[in-house]
């Protein structure tokens, strides 16, 4: 276990950063989750305005650190391809 004071410091600061990320992700999967319900229920409206609410929290978890810039990219892609589908389905 940790004996000094710096390292004592280290363990409460990952722990806060640890809970910050692990709130970012949880809310950024809350968010795709909707997305996704608006999709499996056919209403394209709902689905679009549900996307157009998960980008920008998607995006704010790569500023943050929490999401890999192409992983974010490629599931906004991929969300926004089926939500076009729908119209046409």
């Amino acid at each position: 276990m940790a004996n000094n004071p710096s390292a004592r410091k280290r363990i409460r600061q990952t722990a806060k950063r640890t809970a910050r990320n692990q709130a970012r992700t949880s809310r950024v999967r809350t968010f795709v989750k909707k997305v996704e319900l608006a999709i499996a229920s056919g209403d394209k409206a709902a689905a679009a305005e549900a996307l157009r609410a998960a980008q920008p929290e998607m995006q704010r978890g790569v500023i943050k650190g929490v999401l890999h810039l192409n992983t974010v990219s490629r599931k906004i892609s991929r969300l926004s391809k089926r939500v076009k589908a729908l119209s046409q389905g």
